[in-house]
């Protein structure tokens, strides 16, 4: 069953709080989903620290990233992130823009993240990096013009996450509380992994482990949802 536009809004509502609750979002990073009648238009908070985002801060855009009803409210100014993903990926309807502190030191070092868990099978077969540096040069890292957003979107082609160089990841998902299981577990993988060479060894998951692993049913996404919600205080 399709969900419907009021149940989007409070889910992405809830999943502003949920990330922050788990450590992903923290003052900054962004959550939206696509409008689900209308493909050409998503959902984004205006610009808060996501823990304090309500239903009531949810504004609908175009892919332009302009907001269909005006209002003086300041927006994200990385809209451009979210627009232009969903204007070249039209299965994905809902994404995140994250900096966790488990993600970081791979996006700093470039050393490959890759699944080393059950669950950090959500990574998918890869998570390439994209670095402003290859286009656009010397910039001050946010993705604030059009084509910034289009050549992130071009690196994360058809894959679930993608990592930016000395900024952060980008993680995109099939609907809101998938997207709340991939960016949680695709943290924590990487807390995992870098634990792991630690310790001198990792060892990845085969690519036929990755491919059965990663097929998300509802039910653990369900569940993780639901734990998400207990532990919000």
């Amino acid at each position: 069953m399709t969900a419907s536009l009021s149940d989007i809004r409070r889910d992405l509502a809830l999943a502003n709080r949920l990330l922050s609750n788990e450590g992903v979002l923290d003052a900054f990073g962004h959550v939206s989903a696509r409008h689900p009648e209308n493909p050409e238009r998503f959902l984004i908070s205006v610009s808060l620290a996501p823990i304090l985002v309500s239903e009531d801060d949810i504004v609908e855009c175009t892919l332009d990233g302009r907001p269909v009803e005006p209002t003086e409210r300041r927006l994200y100014s990385e809209g451009v992130i979210h627009s232009e993903i969903y204007r070249a990926r039209p299965e994905v309807q809902a994404v995140c823009h994250h900096h966790a502190p488990k993600i970081m030191p791979f996006c700093i070092s470039g050393e490959p993240l890759v699944p080393v868990s059950q669950l950090g099978a959500v990574i998918g077969t890869e998570a390439p990096f994209w670095d402003s540096q290859d286009e656009f040069g010397d910039t001050n890292l946010l993705l604030t013009r059009p084509e910034e957003g289009a050549s992130l979107a071009r690196a994360l082609g058809p894959h679930w996450i993608v990592l930016m160089r000395r900024h952060g990841a980008t993680v995109v998902a099939r609907g809101v509380r998938e997207l709340f299981f991939r960016t949680v577990h695709s943290a924590a993988n990487a807390g995992f992994q870098m634990e792991a060479k630690l310790l001198g060894h990792v060892d990845a998951l085969t690519p036929g482990e990755i491919e059965r692993a990663s097929q998300l049913r509802p039910d653990p996404i369900e569940r993780h949802w639901s734990y998400g919600l207990a532990r919000l205080p």
